[in-house]
């Protein structure tokens, strides 16, 4: 593989997660919309028990990290 075809990859790539992160991006700020406009006094319970659930997948898996 020549010089200018490693670059020819390297620039895809870094090109492909920019794609990626611009598409993570969106869909965080389409949520984040969605979830400032909701009846927060209807959905308190069910947005804490919610965020809950999802706290408990991303939590550390090392004890020492939360002290």
């Amino acid at each position: 593989m020549t010089e200018e075809e490693k670059y020819a990859e390297e620039r895809t790539t870094e090109l492909r997660k920019v794609k990626a992160l611009e598409k993570i991006a969106n869909s965080l700020d389409a949520l984040t919309i969605w979830f400032e406009e909701i009846d927060k006094d209807e959905w308190s319970n069910r947005a804490q028990y919610y965020l809950a659930e999802w706290h408990k997948t991303v939590e550390p898996k090392d004890p020492t990290i939360n002290g």
